[in-house]
Parts: structure tokens; sequence; C-alpha cells
């Protein structure tokens, strides 16, 4: 019998989570491996692990698109989401309900007693929960912040993925590359492949997987990709593929990720083989909304949770490879603890028009406070420059298409809360009003 002083919806769990644990963001792997040992969570299939600065999502979508095509039940874990809870989990291609979240929430509340979990930490070790006692062959679990003390790295993982290495969450992570690296080189294992598709990785990175042990995978050495406009090819230690169609998520990173994801399948090659097929169908077919989102209408609409330098560089250059728009409207709204300086830098070449938005948290900066940092700076687009404030990101987007004519594009990024903001409603079809 349920205690009736527990919550009974997946909304209500969640806004109990964040009332549990006084801090955000409090770095211990310590009550998430106390709650996880009373629970007795285990997976006794193939278990790979996702971590660096970006790129993460990318990769769990391309390994999950892969797996699901040869075959395999796949469930994922991947963070944060969009518009509803239920997308961190996803079983067999398809985001769980969030009555099926609902016991295993239960199962934490009963197992952590007096330990004052992070909602980070209770929601991870919810779905892991659900994902150990699915019947699946495959599971992939995207890590939140750093690796080393990420909740995530309370499981063993058969294979680790370390996707590129930027400067982000610097006041948890580090100041530098190598700093960050050495955070991220925690979800290794002793003897278990890791994957590092950064083809500069942090040298912290490389002396680690070299103390403890484990079978380091490096870009340029163990697997490599080369192609032309048309199509690439792979090859790693145990694998070749040729005539490869370029994956359906675009962008100028994409191939590194893929590359990535090639040598997790050839490093587990013997227990999880995957056929070349597979191979071609899941990057044709996979998708990951809101990563250099393009959104065909008039104006067209470009969606992207860019929200470090690293990742607005990125997405700078994807930008000046579409081709030509007369001007570029930008919705934008981000965390005050980021580099909100060197992301306008870049895209202010680009962009005609800025309209700035509020998020719906505290740690994030007002659009006033980026209005008065775009006049600080004295940022010069393409031509003259328009910026306008706005109280939520659907309000900035209403805002830009009215100021945009059907042949401009508009830029959505920032925040996964700004994304998110505009995707609550759908997935937006623009038509701007012809300007005679």
């Amino acid at each position: 019998m349920q205690s009736p002083s527990l919550p009974t919806t997946l909304d209500d769990w969640l806004a109990r989570c964040e009332r549990l644990h006084p801090k955000e963001i409090d770095l211990s792997l310590d009550r998430a491996q106390r709650v996880k040992d009373q629970l007795g969570i285990a997976f006794s299939v193939p278990l790979i692990t996702v971590a660096g600065t970006n790129g993460k999502g990318s990769t769990c979508a391309m390994l999950e698109a892969i797996a699901l095509q040869a075959g395999y039940r796949v469930g994922l874990y991947a963070k944060p989401h969009l518009v509803h809870f239920e997308e961190r989990c996803r079983v067999n291609g398809a985001m769980v309900a969030a009555d099926e979240l609902v016991p295993h929430f239960e199962a934490v509340e009963r197992a952590r007693g007096d330990i004052g979990l992070t909602y980070f930490e209770f929601t991870t070790l919810a779905i892991a929960r659900l994902l150990s006692q699915a019947a699946l062959d495959l599971v992939i679990l995207e890590v939140g912040l750093g690796g080393r003390l990420d909740a995530v790295n309370v499981f063993d993982a058969d294979c680790a993925v370390i996707t590129s290495i930027a400067i982000d969450h610097v006041e948890y992570l580090g100041p530098d590359r190598e700093s960050i690296g050495r955070e991220k080189a925690g979800i290794m294992r002793t003897g278990k492949p890791v994957i590092v598709s950064d083809p500069v990785p942090p040298q912290s990175l490389v002396d680690h997987a070299r103390e403890i042990q484990a079978d380091l995978w490096l870009f340029g050495r163990d697997f490599n990709y080369a192609g032309d406009k048309q199509q690439w090819s792979w090859a790693g230690r145990h694998k070749r593929f040729n005539a490869l169609a370029y994956p359906a998520l675009r962008g100028a990173n994409q191939l590194l990720n893929a590359s990535g994801v090639l040598a997790a399948f050839d490093a587990l090659h013997e227990t999880l083989p995957i056929p070349a097929q597979a191979v071609r169908n899941g990057f044709a077919m996979v998708e990951l909304p809101g990563r250099f989102q393009i959104v065909p209408g008039q104006p067209t609409l470009v969606l992207d949770v860019a929200h470090n330098p690293h990742a607005v560089a990125t997405l700078a250059l994807n930008l000046d490879q579409m081709g030509f728009f007369p001007r570029t409207h930008a919705v934008f709204g981000a965390m005050r603890d980021k580099d909100l300086e060197a992301m306008l830098s870049r895209m202010a070449p680009l962009v005609d028009a800025w309209h700035f938005t509020d998020l719906p948290l505290p740690r994030a900066a007002k659009a006033s406070e980026l209005q008065a940092l775009h006049s600080r700076l004295a940022l010069a687009g393409p031509g003259p420059v328009t910026v306008s404030c706005h109280a939520e990101p659907l309000a900035a987007l209403r805002a830009a298409l009215v100021g945009a004519d059907p042949t401009d594009r508009i830029i959505v990024f920032g925040s996964f809360y700004t994304v998110g903001g505009v995707l609550k409603e759908g997935l937006p079809r623009l038509a701007a009003a012809h300007i005679g």
C-alpha cells in the first residue's frame, strides 16, 4: 500500500526532488553510491557512458539509432530535456510514459532514508532503476556535469565515450581544458575501452587512461575518417565502413561524433556486433531536436542549444555554411554563469536583430542584463543592429517573426530552456507576412 504522504504523479515527484537538497549542484558520488547499493541497481547488458563538453547528445542519439537498426533493444538516459522530463528516458526509441517512472521514484525515496539527494542524483537513480529492469540489450547513459563526481559514474561502463572537451562549468570543473579533461577522465575503467573523439585531447585525459590501464582509443591513432562532399569512410582497429552517407544530424562536428560512435561499436564488436546496413540506416534516421535543427518555413528557423563559446563557434560556422539570407534574427537566453561575452561576440557578425529573453531560473541572465552587455561590448553586426527584450522565449520568437522578411532566418540558441521555450507548444512552423 502506497504511503499517502508520497506524491502520485511524476510532476509532483519532480517538485519534491527540487526541495530535497539545498544545492542544485553538489558534486559527490557518495550519496548516489549509497542509495544505488541500497537499491541493488545493476546492468546485465553492455553499458556505454558518454561524457564531454559538447557532442554528448548527438553521440548518444547516433549510438541509439544504429543499435536499434541492428535489432537490439536499447535504453537511453539523456539530458537535459527540452519540454517534457520523460524525454530523458527512452526505451527502444520511445519516450517512457510519466506513470512508468513513478514506481521508481518511490523506490529511490524508500531506499534513500535520510540521505539528501540532489534533483539530478534522485532522477538519475530512478531512471537507471527503470532501465536496469527493462528487457534490453544495450544501455546508454549520458553523463551530466564533468564525469568523476557525476551521479552516472556510480555505474561501471563496459565502454566509455568522451566527446569534445572545452571550457565550461569552470566553477565546478576547473579553469582550463587540462582540469576539465581530468574530471571527464573519471568515467574510465581499468581494462575497459574508452573512446576519445576529441582530435586534440587534454594530456591529463591521456595520462589518466595510462595510469589506470584503460584501453584508450584516440582519434587519428585508433580510428579515423576521410570524406568528400558526397560520402565518407571510417576505419578502426577491427572494422572499416566505406561509402557512408553523412549523418542526418547537421553540423560541422558530426563526423567526429559519428567516428566516436563507430569506435565504440568496434570496441564492443564481440558482444554487440553491428552490420554495415545498420550503420547506414542509423545515420540516415537519427534525430535530435535542438542540435542545429533547421525547420523549413518562411523565414527559416534554426534551433540550437549552443550554450558555451565552443558550441557557439560551431554554430556560427554552421550558419556560415547555410547560404545567403538577407537578415538573421537571433533569439537568445542563457545562464548568467556562462561566458556570455564570448558567445555574443562570436555571433555578433552574423546577427542583424537580437531578441534577448528571460528564462524561468534564478541563475539565468535577465534579458535586460544581456541587452546591457551587448551595449557595453559595442558589438557590430553585418549592418544596422536592433536589440529588444522579452519575458519568455516564445514571445521573443513571435517578435522576431514580426520583424522578419520571409527570406530571412531566425536562430534560437543558448540554454536548453531557450530552445525548449519555443517548442513548448509544438514545433513552430513560421510564415512571415510578405513585405511589399
